[in-house]
C-alpha cells in the first residue's frame, strides 16, 4: 500500500480529491492499494465520485445497493466499507437485516431460475 508521504504528485493529488470529497483525514487501503496503478487509481477514483454522487437515487440507497452487490460478491472489503457509509447515512440494524433477506433471497431464486432455465414471460420483456 502506497502511503500518503511515499505518493508520487500524482497520486497525491487523487488522494487529496478523495479526502476533500469524502471530507476525511485519511485514504483506506482499498485506494492505497490501487496507488501502484495511478491511471487505475484514478479512473476508478473518477468513475466512482461519479456514480456515487446525488442524482435520481439518493446516497443511502447507492450505499445499500453497492452493499447488496458486495454480499453478492463476497467481498468483504467492500461489505465493510459500505456497510459502514450506509449506517452513516442511516441505514439501521433493521434495514441491514431486511437488505440481507432480499440478497439472499434474491441469490436463492436468480439461482432457480438460471438452473430451471425458466423462460421469461412475455409479460416481462421490454416493449
Amino acid at each position: 500500500m502506497i502511503e500518503y508521504a511515499d505518493a508520487t504528485p500524482e497520486v497525491r493529488a487523487v488522494y487529496d480529491d478523495i479526502m476533500a470529497t469524502r471530507k476525511t483525514d485519511w485514504i483506506n487501503n482499498f485506494w492505497k492499494t490501487l496507488a501502484h496503478d495511478p491511471v487505475t487509481l484514478r479512473r476508478t477514483w473518477e468513475s466512482i465520485k461519479q456514480v456515487m454522487a446525488p442524482g435520481a437515487l439518493d446516497g443511502l440507497t447507492k450505499e445499500m445497493i453497492y452493499l447488496a452487490v458486495s454480499a453478492t460478491n463476497q467481498c468483504p472489503y467492500c461489505m465493510a466499507s459500505h456497510s459502514a457509509s450506509a449506517r452513516k447515512k442511516g441505514m439501521t440494524p433493521e434495514m441491514f437485516g431486511e437488505l440481507m433477506a432480499v440478497v439472499g433471497m434474491a441469490n436463492e431464486t436468480n439461482a432457480l431460475a438460471a438452473g430451471y432455465r425458466v423462460e421469461i414471460d412475455e409479460q416481462f420483456k421490454l416493449s
